[in-house]
């Protein structure tokens, strides 16, 4: 079964800001965290699991950690000594290892008082289970609270979640009671079905109610509520396969980029001579997270504007080096390693104004280190593989625009692309064409295809689907998309550019809904369309359950989650944020069962067409 566990859009705060609060307050011993921080934190280590760890990772730093007071953050399952002079918060799933593993630590008197938090509901039984350990070690009164946090979700964005995937979790579902629509006879409709129970159940349940604040009689007809829209992958199985042209979309699409964090491999010197032995490569880590400015400002932004750009922020640092060399020379820190002075704030001690300057700029010299880097391991992989061919002529397949080379030239050509690269166009071509190909150009296209060393299972797989799915006569529409060429590059195309631009195209975007989008568009906007009107209604409210695709709600909807079953993507996410940034006064949240690239999708297809 689908896990689906969401915050409700209709809260006044993003996904984000919720989930951080709710772990600072859990971190502060489930307590209003105090706003007087000059005050010292009482101490405590943090003990998770590895849902409990994917959760906090995106969202609070170490230094965030060590600031409230965790000297310590170890998982669950790890070999920990006793400290039985500090508290311990622990933060994991209730499954039966966890418990049996918290028992233990109650019998080993491991430390001086603990908090329990699970991340989706425990059950009775499990309680019952931690009560008699701690009974039996005589640490009842050391037990001192049991907390159901749920939060069986990751924040990525503020505006996107993807789920712990944990077989046997139920929902959960903070805020006001949603309005749900979902489309017929897929997976998408059985976890509709689902939710709808749960939520009846949960609204007629005063004990267990998750709605705080929200009940039968009050605003039971509110318009103000928001739509919840379920959606299966099948509903668009193209734009996961497409080579994109934004920012984060590329990283995640070329790159190790999982839970907001990148991973790099950097070479350790020169290519080594013939005979001697390779040096090793070392791994770099960078975070992108939200106090990122750049990041925030260009993740969205297609690839060469982000050239440009990180090429600007570095030429305006040159300018600031002497000032930096001034600053440390004043501070008596040449030669210091820059990471240690960026730790310096005005806290430390009364020195000349130079504290407070240098660590700023250190910090902005670390983000255009960490963007020069990532940034020109994307473009290593544009020219490497022609990502800017691939990118411009899928959008005009999707779009059905006019075709300037043929789809064979760029299978048989060797230096366009890997394999891969090859498989994930051609299966774009066969999802979209209006009309499947002949026999006989099928069997020249997988001649093509394995002359280049591609494997053919997923194109097995989309075969069949596109044989038993009803989208076979009427394939997604893609929307009027489109790219368009622009002038060449300005700043990275002078000399001395950290980004050797050549060779690589200028694409611009235009802006279009893809599938998803648009789903969402006709619902939210009450629009009458042959795409959603068969659409299932679901009001957990109501007392009866209902089996209309009729909306009782005729008025627009301001909030919206649009949460897809089967799994989800970059380049989908981004295209719902340029959809509300042309929306005023929308708030949407997009969220998916798991967030893969194309790379991770066609491993599936490939799996499913060997079947």
């Amino acid at each position: 079964p689908v896990v689906l566990s969401a915050i409700s859009a209709a809260s006044s705060t993003t996904v984000e800001i919720a989930t951080d609060i709710a772990l600072k307050r859990m971190l502060n011993f489930n307590a209003p965290p105090l706003k007087n921080t000059a005050a010292e934190p009482v101490w405590k280590v943090l003990i998770y699991d590895r849902f409990g760890q994917d959760i906090i990772s995106p969202l609070l730093s170490v230094k965030e950690l060590r600031d409230m007071g965790i000297t310590l953050h170890l998982l669950l399952h790890s070999d920990r000594d006793p400290i039985p002079d500090v508290p311990a918060i622990y933060f994991v799933m209730p499954t039966e290892e966890n418990i049996d593993r918290i028992c233990q630590d109650l019998r080993n008197q491991l430390y001086e008082s603990y908090y329990l938090n699970f991340i989706s509901a425990i059950s009775r039984s499990k309680l019952e289970d931690i009560a008699s350990a701690a009974l039996a070690a005589n640490a009842v009164t050391q037990v001192t609270k049991v907390f159901d946090q749920y939060l069986n979700f990751i924040t990525l964005e503020d505006d996107m979640f993807i789920l712990c995937h944990q077989n046997k979790e139920l929902i959960s579902y903070h805020g006001a009671v949603p309005i749900i629509r979902c489309p017929r006879g897929n997976a998408a409709e059985m976890v509709a079905v689902k939710l709808d129970k749960k939520l009846r159940e949960n609204l007629r349940d005063a004990r267990n109610s998750l709605f705080t604040g929200d009940s039968m009689t009050a605003g039971q007809f509110s318009f103000q509520r928001p739509l919840f829209v379920l959606v299966d992958r099948n509903v668009d199985m193209a734009t996961p396969l497409h080579h994109t042209w934004t920012y984060q979309a590329l990283i995640h699409d070329v790159l190790d980029f999982h839970l907001n964090r990148v991973v790099m491999e950097e070479g350790m010197g020169a290519e080594p001579s013939a005979g001697a032995r390779p040096k090793k490569k070392s791994r770099k880590t960078y975070d992108l997270t939200a106090a990122d400015k750049f990041w925030q400002k260009h993740k969205g932004s297609p690839f060469p504007e982000v050239a440009e750009s990180v090429q600007e922020e570095l030429d305006t640092y040159r300018a600031q080096e002497d000032e930096v060399k001034r600053l440390k020379s004043i501070m008596g820190l040449e030669g210091e390693d820059e990471g240690a002075i960026s730790m310096l704030s005005d806290n430390t001690a009364k020195l000349t104004s130079a504290v407070s300057s240098l660590p700023e700029l250190l910090e902005k010299k670390r983000l255009i280190d960490l963007h020069t880097n990532v940034a020109t391991a994307v473009l290593d992989h544009i020219k490497s593989r022609k990502l800017d061919v691939y990118f411009e002529f899928e959008e005009k397949l999707m779009s059905k625009s006019t075709l300037d080379k043929s789809l064979l030239d760029i299978i048989s050509d060797p230096d366009a692309g890997t394999p891969e690269d090859k498989m994930r166009l051609f299966l774009i071509y066969y999802i979209t064409a209006q009309q499947a190909p002949s026999e006989s150009d099928l069997e020249q296209y997988k001649k093509a295809l394995l002359d280049a060393v591609c494997d053919l299972s997923p194109l097995n797989y989309i075969k069949q689907w596109k044989a038993f799915t009803k989208m076979a006569a009427t394939p997604a529409n893609y929307g009027n998309s489109g790219v368009k060429p622009m002038g060449l590059f300005s700043r990275v195309m002078n000399t001395g550019s950290q980004f050797v631009m050549e060779g690589v195209k200028n694409l611009v975007l235009k802006q279009h809904n893809l599938p998803v989008t648009r789903i969402l568009d006709n619902l939210m906007e009450m629009k009458s369309h042959p795409e959603t009107d068969d659409y299932r209604y679901f009001d957990p409210k109501m007392l009866r359950g209902s089996e209309s695709s009729i909306p009782r709600n005729k008025n627009p909807f301001q909030e919206a989650i649009v949460f897809v079953v089967g799994g989800g993507n970059y380049i989908e996410y981004q295209n719902l944020v340029d959809y509300t940034k042309s929306k005023q006064g929308k708030k949407i949240v997009y969220g998916c069962s798991e967030l893969f690239n194309a790379s991770q999708f066609i491993k599936q297809l490939s799996q499913l067409g060997q079947k």
